[in-house]
């Protein structure tokens, strides 16, 4: 919840940052429809947060037990849902999967490592300092949401071969 409630607060430098991405998106020629993807309004800001809202409201998985048995030979077997640790993210032009991705990431114990399009570079820069500034307020680490450094294919790439680094890549 504080997640949601620090990008209500932060509504403002998250839709100026936003605004600037448009800019160079409509300089480089970026087509009608991946401009709307990449724009947020007050509006889209409120569903973002109710989104993390959501999320937040969802049974923790963590530590959920979904199969338990005891062969003849004494033992007790559980299958138990536990955090995969570092999770790499790489997505297009929308910033809200920027968020949505940290929640559901944060909410199943895991951190995030997130490389959305270069398009929304300050977008998602924005609302991941939002968010680590929550998580540090929350005594949470603030690099459990962390942003892909650079721009370039090169830093794709570095993300896909971090093996033993990154745990899943979506």
């Amino acid at each position: 919840m504080a997640i949601a409630d620090q990008i209500e607060r932060e509504a403002d430098s998250i839709l100026e940052a936003n605004r600037a991405d448009l800019l160079a998106g409509t300089e480089k020629g970026l087509g009608a429809a991946t401009l709307d993807r990449l724009r947020l309004d007050e509006k889209r800001i409120r569903v973002i947060a109710t989104s993390v809202r959501e999320v937040a409201k969802l049974p923790d998985p963590v530590g959920e037990i979904l199969k338990e048995w005891s062969p003849q030979n004494g033992l007790h077997i559980s299958k138990v849902r536990v955090p995969i640790g570092v999770i790499g993210i790489i997505y297009e032009a929308r910033p809200n999967v920027t968020v949505d991705a940290a929640g559901l990431c944060l909410k199943s114990g895991n951190a995030v490592l997130l490389r959305g399009s270069t398009s929304a570079q300050a977008s998602n820069a924005a609302l991941v300092s939002v968010m680590q500034e929550s998580l540090v307020a929350s005594g949470l680490p603030a690099h459990a949401i962390s942003l892909v450094p650079g721009t370039s294919h090169d830093s794709v790439r570095h993300l896909m071969t971090a093996r033993g680094l990154v745990d899943v890549l979506i």
